[in-house]
């Protein structure tokens, strides 16, 4: 092969342009490693950035590790999730810990519920996996959870409402006020009167059955009086009536968070027929298409997939 100056020349061009484009490209990762990732999800949450679905993590990565535990929630951001769902109870002795049920007994190796038991009691219990069998994991705190997700992943407290400001004092201990969600499925008036001196500190999402009479009327109170940043919206039926209210929840610029764990959550788009039936865009892609958010799912490694392949998830 005879290499001409020309041809050398073009080669030394093309190199430097390929040069540039590397040392271009790591400049903007030094950028994005500046961020932690928490705060890119954030943005995501509270922005206009409609080309972008969150994903969250029912109980954590319940399929691979005990329910709420810290395993769980570790593979649960190694995996990419935007956010985990958790549950809290509280011990004997005043320790905020992760437990969905009000008794230990099909979640821990010992019996009984987790307010009969001081936090060193419960440490010596072990966490069983989905199959029921002891593993090695332990109880952990909220404290425990909050260090470990700090500038990783955002935190949705599901069942926890009743420690709502116990909640909030330990955010702002860590730290990671501005990273967890706090909820519940009751009217406004009601949550204003009971923790309305942290309400506005912490970022509290509604949680609405628009299926049941009188919803509407919870709606628009939480959107006249504090203008939530999201809706989790449940319903049993993808009906007109329940469309119109999923648009005016997103009308109203808050954000939609919609649970595809079961058909009874989600009008029957639920994870299930995505995934046993093979019909991702009736179940995965009809949320989307309602202006969704946030999608919380038990299918999340699939859920991550479909949306990277609709270009939805980095």
């Amino acid at each position: 092969m005879i290499v001409t100056l020309e041809n050398k020349q073009f080669q030394t061009r093309y190199n430097m342009k390929k040069l540039r484009l590397i040392l271009f490209l790591f400049c903007c990762s030094l950028c994005l490693w500046g961020q932690d990732r928490v705060t890119v999800i954030q943005n995501d949450f509270l922005g206009n950035n409609p080309h972008r679905i969150l994903v969250v993590s029912h109980r954590a990565d319940w399929r691979n590790a005990p329910e709420n535990s810290l395993q769980a929630i570790r593979n649960s951001i190694a995996m990419g999730v935007d956010m985990v769902e958790i549950d809290l109870k509280k011990t004997k002795d005043g320790y905020l810990v992760l437990m969905h049920d009000n008794s230990i007994n099909r979640t821990m190796t010992g019996k009984g519920a987790v307010e009969d038991y001081t936090l060193a009691e419960l440490k010596t219990m072990r966490l069983k996996n989905g199959a029921g069998c002891k593993t090695r994991h332990q109880i952990p705190t909220f404290e425990e959870v909050m260090e470990l997700c700090k500038g990783k992943v955002m935190v949705n407290v599901d069942k926890g409402y009743d420690y709502f400001k116990e909640a909030y004092e330990i955010l702002k201990k860590t730290g990671t006020v501005n990273q967890c969600v706090m909820k519940a499925s009751l009217p406004y008036e009601r949550v204003k009167a009971e923790n309305g001196d942290v309400l506005d500190k912490m970022i509290f999402m509604p949680v609405i059955n628009v299926s049941r009479k009188g919803a509407e009327a919870v709606i628009d109170s939480y959107i006249t009086h504090l203008k939530p940043k999201a809706f989790e919206l449940i319903f049993n039926d993808d009906g007109p009536e329940v469309q119109r209210l999923i648009k005016k929840v997103y009308d109203s610029g808050a954000k939609i968070f919609i649970n595809t764990l079961w058909p009874e959550l989600c009008g029957g788009h639920d994870d299930d027929r995505a995934v046993e039936l093979q019909q991702p865009d009736e179940s995965w892609g009809w949320v989307i298409e309602q202006g969704v958010k946030l999608i919380q799912t038990d299918r999340p490694v699939l859920l991550l997939q479909y949306l990277k392949e609709k270009g939805l998830h980095e």
